[in-house]
């Protein structure tokens, strides 16, 4: 059993990087209105992770802006959310390695802007691409992850499929009713790991 009383151990667990480490939802509003000039989109907007269901933008436009985040070709900076560079750095100086598992189809320069925001050591980070969703439970579970925090909630449901408990990083596109422990913040989270 990994947790006890909702306390997670470190060592059986990995992160999500877009939606619970990086605010890139944030930077899709950013490059919006900096780069194509589209004003009036709120964060709270996002109600589904398919933005063409929520937001009033043409689709090759939304495909423009979701490749230029992946690409990190883009003006506006992408920002973690608050406290996670401090409490991953902390888990990775008591703990080792920190693993990231994302559906992003490449690695990019995801990388490099991990390295600047978090002050670890290059070997203890690792970024996994899957290119899906999908894709993710098979690489946790041949890692022997058994906790993965996660934004998307039909991954959620796919995590548990596999035997990996997934912990939901509340965001307003995975608002609808579900079993799984949640958090809002990265101080909420941080009070769940044994650190």
């Amino acid at each position: 059993m990994i947790m006890k009383k909702h306390r997670i151990d470190p060592a059986t667990m990995a992160f999500d990087i877009d939606g619970v480490f990086a605010d890139t939802m944030a930077l899709f509003i950013d490059i919006a209105r900096d780069e194509f000039n589209i004003n009036g989109i709120k964060y709270e907007d996002i109600t589904s992770y398919s933005l063409k269901d929520c937001i009033n933008m043409e689709s090759k436009l939304i495909e423009i802006i979701v490749t230029k985040i992946v690409d990190g070709n883009y003006q506006p900076r992408l920002r973690p959310f608050k406290n996670a560079p401090q409490v991953l750095s902390r888990m990775g100086m008591k703990h080792g390695s920190i693993l990231f598992v994302t559906a992003r189809p490449y690695l990019g320069p995801i990388y490099e802007w991990m390295l600047d925001v978090l002050p670890l050591d290059p070997s203890a980070i690792e970024i996994i691409t899957t290119g899906s969703f999908e894709g993710k439970a098979d690489i946790l579970t041949d890692r022997n992850i058994s906790c993965f925090v996660e934004d998307r909630l039909e991954t959620c449901f796919i995590l548990e499929a596999a035997g990996i408990v997934p912990v939901l990083f509340k965001q307003p596109w995975n608002r609808q009713k579900h079993p799984f422990i949640e958090v809002g913040t990265w101080t909420e989270l941080a009070s769940l790991i044994q650190i």
